[in-house]
């Protein structure tokens, strides 16, 4: 059973920075995709940044300049450096990966979820 357990999510003022993680755990073969999304409260969930296996990026318009996606590949592991962040970047950030476990099926997976909230 593959699982995905994200932290990193905190109250902030507005300016400050967060690093979000995500580490993705059980029997697992390979991982492709791993991606940052989020959800504002009564908004639908969106792409933030997203890796690709070999190391390629890219960011929603809003987030450019200020996000940071990384991922360590030893670890399974997914990283989100936040800075000089603003009110509306509040939002649940949610991890999610493409891999593929160790029965050897492709499938997306997601995160739970942590709460980044941005004070003005």
């Amino acid at each position: 059973q593959v699982q995905l357990v994200e932290s990193g999510g905190d109250l902030v003022q507005a300016g400050g920075s967060l690093r979000l993680s995500c580490a993705a755990s059980g029997r697992i073969s390979r991982i492709n995709t791993m991606g940052w999304y989020r959800q504002a409260p009564g908004k639908q969930r969106e792409l933030v940044a997203a890796i690709t296996g070999g190391g390629a990026t890219n960011y929603a318009d809003s987030v450019k300049g200020r996000f940071t996606i990384s991922r360590d590949n030893a670890k399974n592991a997914l990283y989100l450096q936040m800075n000089s962040l603003k009110p509306e970047d509040t939002a649940v950030y949610y991890c999610n990966v493409a891999l593929r476990d160790g029965r050897g099926y492709w499938d997306n997976y997601w995160g739970q979820g942590t709460q980044v909230t941005v004070s003005s």
